[in-house]
């Protein structure tokens, strides 16, 4: 069991090692070393608690150069390629596990050079009850999915342990588990709590596109139609080039930009989401961004942005947001969706809130204060 001294610690268990998670282990691991002077990190005290609190218990994958081995060394195992903003992870000792395949890896990602995709372990997957207990064993308190878009069963399957054994879930991917009643209503049931679905990045391509349209509406511009093109290199882009794995992507990105806008635009009008895979930019993204409109007396504008991030520290830093907020909620007790620590962190909440007032409803959540109605 959990000693006093690590009473602190905020115990963490990784579905899915690839490059958000090589960012989140590095993040943890930067943070730790870095304190006050870590650089960019979102929200630094939380009710208490930093980002050097979260600490990294285990990791779930399926790929043969990760598992059974610790999180440190998986970090940066191909096919990740990230970043590598901090290299000193002699300190992530956690093991990874063989979780069950099921519908995280498509058939045409194992088609693909190993070093730029997925290489299956011979390892006996453990089976739900294994799981179940391994979370047991950890006192694991959070569980974040980092799992391929398009995952739905294998989402389901770890969710469904995290409700077993009682931990709280941050699912940081497009399958909508936070924002779908039902689910909403087992976690509920079991008193567990949930943050998500989809991490809005810290400075990605839907806050950008939701900030412009918003201003736009608050200043009287009448939006006419809008997109939002991305392409990027790593496993992430090449696993969406199969469309039907990304509808739901797709869903969640266009629902974010459309609940900021008075009058929801027709279906062809909007167009955002991954467009296409590009090996050589690996862990870099670039979006593409326009909006057309009419200004006082139907005159025209439009205005055209391109944004070039890594895209995997963009959602780990919002990741060690989540996280602490998790614990935050399971500290107090709360279950079922925790909407007052959703809306500003993911593209596809329960309820969507616009992104300033999400902000001020983190800080009022944290507070202890009640919800707006």
């Amino acid at each position: 069991m959990t000693s006093e001294a690590e009473a602190s610690h905020i115990r963490t268990v990784i579905v899915g090692v690839g490059n958000c998670a090589s960012s989140l282990i590095q993040g943890v691991a930067y943070c730790r070393e870095m304190g006050e002077d870590a650089v960019g990190v979102s929200f630094p005290n939380l009710a208490g608690f930093k980002p050097e609190d979260i600490e990294l218990v285990a990791g779930f994958d399926v790929d043969s150069r990760k598992v059974g081995k610790s999180l440190g060394e998986a970090a940066f195992a191909e096919p990740n390629c990230t970043e590598k903003f901090y290299t000193k992870l002699s300190g992530q000792t956690a093991k990874i596990h063989r979780g069950p395949d099921l519908d995280g890896v498509s058939w045409h990602m194992l088609q693909n050079p190993a070093d730029r995709s997925f290489r299956l372990s011979q390892e006996p997957a453990l089976s739900k009850v294994e799981i179940v207990a391994k979370l047991k064993e950890l006192d694991a308190e959070v569980m974040i999915i980092f799992l391929p878009v398009g995952s739905q069963k294998a989402v389901e399957f770890y969710v469904e342990c995290a409700l077993e054994a009682g931990v709280a879930v941050v699912n940081g991917i497009p399958v909508f588990i936070a924002s779908h009643p039902v689910w909403a209503e087992k976690f509920r049931n079991a008193g567990v709590p949930i943050l998500g679905d989809d991490f809005k990045a810290q400075f990605g391509a839907t806050i950008v596109h939701r900030t412009i349209a918003n201003l736009a509406e608050m200043r009287g511009v009448e939006i006419d139609r809008t997109y939002q093109l991305n392409v990027g290199g790593n496993t992430d882009f090449l696993n969406m080039t199969e469309q039907d794995r990304l509808a739901k992507k797709r869903e969640s990105k266009t629902e974010a930009v459309q609940a900021v806008l008075h009058d929801r635009l027709k279906d062809t009008d909007i167009r955002i989401g991954p467009s296409d895979y590009v090996p050589w930019l690996n862990d870099r993204k670039v979006a593409y961004v326009r909006l057309e409109g009419r200004l006082f007396g139907g005159a025209r504008t439009n205005i055209e942005i391109r944004l070039d991030v890594e895209d995997s520290p963009n959602a780990a830093a919002e990741a060690i947001v989540a996280i602490r907020l998790a614990r935050i909620a399971k500290d107090r007790g709360m279950s079922g969706p925790i909407q007052e620590a959703s809306a500003f962190l993911f593209k596809h909440p329960p309820e969507q809130i616009e992104d300033t007032d999400a902000h001020d409803v983190i800080l009022n959540f944290v507070k202890g204060g009640e919800a707006p109605v």
